[in-house]
């Protein structure tokens, strides 16, 4: 097949002047190396795409492909991740990944907690901040834990989220606010073990993989998986893989999630337990990062067993079911 790649890169976004932390989600030149290396030597032709505004002028010269891999996650509002697949719908194209409505579904956090709630899957109550008095009236119990209802890759979440008092949830709330300019989620703190599961597959079909604890060690910024462990991992966070009980009960929390908001093809859920040791949702990730040495989903698949190229194998295999294609 003719497989075009529509990604973000971060290099191209950093020489337009956008900052470090306004492009921690996009990726790397070798990541989109490696994706394409995978694609070719699974015999097929492989198309550079690039982000958004490419895409849009090359489906205006009447480019197409048989499919899209589709890993761009956009740069604006709580659409951002929706603009490709609506594009590529608009355009009667086949891509790999979830669709519109579940990439802003997902993206939106409360939104996204909404739905799994209303179909019996656990996760920390929670309130919405829109403004600074509206800290005030958060009606939970403390410790809270604050954070960007809108961002990914820890983007917000400092030792500053996990707040004991009003006062300190208020000032946090605030920050936030000037900071992302979007709401804030406010959840019921989980002391429990956090782990990550990955997901293959679609609908009934999918399964879960291996399951990841993540531990922050002594170093590392305390009760919170933040933006700083996330970027310094390989030496703030230990990474185990679990096979006990809790790690079962993560698995079975996440495929519920995962088929709950109609997810597809392969992605990531991060689950965190409560002081009783239930397993609560507490986001998912569509597009999940397919760096092969750096990227959770990988390194899941790995753990498994399954090769990066199997792992970019499956998903094409997955969205031509999907789409009936060959």
């Amino acid at each position: 097949m003719r497989i075009g790649l529509t990604y973000d890169l971060r290099n191209d976004y950093l020489a337009e002047g956008y900052g470090e932390l306004e492009t921690a989600e996009f990726d790397r030149p070798d990541t989109i190396d490696a994706i394409e290396g995978a694609l070719r030597e699974l015999g097929h032709e492989t198309d550079r795409v690039g982000h958004l505004r490419h895409l849009m002028g090359r489906l205006a010269a009447g480019h197409r492909w048989d499919l899209v891999f589709n890993i761009a996650e956009g740069l604006h509002g709580y659409g951002r991740e929706s603009a490709v697949p609506c594009l590529l719908e608009a355009h009667d194209i086949p891509y790999t990944f979830s669709d519109p409505l579940v990439c802003a579904l997902t993206l939106h956090k409360a939104m996204a907690k909404r739905v799994v709630r209303d179909l019996g899957v656990p996760t920390p109550d929670f309130a919405v901040v829109e403004t600074p008095a509206g800290a005030d009236a958060v009606d939970l119990p403390f410790p809270l834990f604050a954070k960007p209802v809108a961002e990914g890759t820890g983007k917000g979440v400092t030792p500053a989220s996990k707040v004991a008092t009003r006062n300190e949830l208020r000032a946090v709330c605030e920050e936030l606010l000037t900071a992302f300019r979007q709401p804030v989620l406010v959840e019921t703190f989980l002391p429990g073990r956090e782990f990550t599961v990955g997901i293959l597959g679609t609908g009934a079909g999918a399964e879960a993989l291996e399951v990841m604890e993540v531990v922050l060690r002594a170093e590392a910024e305390s009760d919170v998986y933040s933006y700083v462990n996330k970027e310094h991992c390989e030496v703030l966070v230990e990474y185990r893989f679990p096979k006990d009980e809790a790690a079962r009960a993560a698995q079975a929390c996440a495929l519920a999630s995962w088929r709950a908001l109609g997810c597809r093809d392969a992605g990531r859920v991060d689950v965190r337990a409560d002081a009783a040791g239930t397993s609560h949702f507490l986001e998912v990730n569509p597009l999940a990062g397919l760096h092969p040495e750096h990227s959770d989903l990988p390194i899941l698949c790995t753990a498994q067993g399954i090769a990066y190229r199997d792992l970019i194998r499956r998903i094409v295999d997955e969205a031509c079911r999907r789409e009936g294609l060959a």
